[in-house]
């Protein structure tokens, strides 16, 4: 039995001692470990503590990075509303240049209307006030009774009222029948065209002179006459 003891004390005590001899061997393995990580004549810092640097480091030139970005970021959009705000202005400038073109261009339109149409008066106030003036004789009593005929559409030709005139007066304004059928009954043939006194006054044309020893009333009034009866005075060849 004390034998038996002594093994159980022993073996009691080698296993404390062996413990302890695992405690320092683990010991100095982590330390020799530590010291081998470390470089020759560096301090001897924990692992944790060498990190923090380096992590404070890459922090820092990642907000620097970000304020760069931010920083690009405002300076392209600044510059994007510059140009926006060019372009405008600029749309503006020429929206107001080709305005003031077409207001221009309407001014110059206007102010050439406005000349010809007093251009326009002015030649007609010309021609109102130039008096058209025929000779007192035959040919100009012809022409001015051509001149009022054709503004009434009556149809007739110098020939034509010449050759009666001729042929009824000898050109004679104060003519006058005393012998004929017409005179016989009290209403003879007067003036140029030998014209009676009811059908000058029936056949009179508007703006000559109601007095039917008038030649350019007698001549006016007898073309319209023989318009209505035989087409012209072109086409009478005898008494009419």
């Amino acid at each position: 039995m004390p034998k038996n003891i002594f093994s159980r004390v022993q073996s009691r005590s080698l296993t404390r001692h062996h413990k302890i001899a695992m405690a320092g061997v683990a010991t100095l393995g982590a330390a020799a470990i530590g010291f081998s990580a470390v470089p020759s004549g560096a301090s001897t810092k924990t692992t944790t503590e060498a990190a923090q640097p380096a992590a404070v480091a890459y922090s820092n030139q990642q907000i620097k990075d970000v304020k760069a970005s931010v920083t690009d970021q405002m300076a392209g959009a600044s510059l994007k509303a510059e140009q926006i705000a060019a372009k405008k202005k600029a749309d503006a400038a020429a929206a107001a240049k080709k305005a003031a073109a077409a207001e221009a261009a309407k001014k110059k339109a206007e102010a050439a209307r406005q000349a010809k149409e007093a251009a326009s008066r002015a030649a007609k106030r010309a021609e109102a006030k130039k008096a058209v003036s025929y000779p007192n004789n035959l040919d100009g009593w012809i022409r001015e009774s051509l001149a009022i005929l054709k503004k009434h559409d009556i149809p007739a030709s110098y020939d034509g009222i010449h050759r009666n005139i001729i042929r009824e007066s000898s050109g004679n304004p104060k003519a006058i029948n005393n012998w004929d059928i017409n005179a016989i009954n009290g209403i003879p043939s007067k003036g140029l065209l030998q014209v009676i006194p009811p059908t000058f006054k029936h056949w009179h044309v508007p703006g000559t002179s109601w007095d039917i020893y008038d030649p350019v009333a007698n001549i006016t009034a007898a073309c319209n006459y023989a318009a209505d009866k035989y087409g012209s005075m072109d086409n009478v060849d005898s008494a009419y």
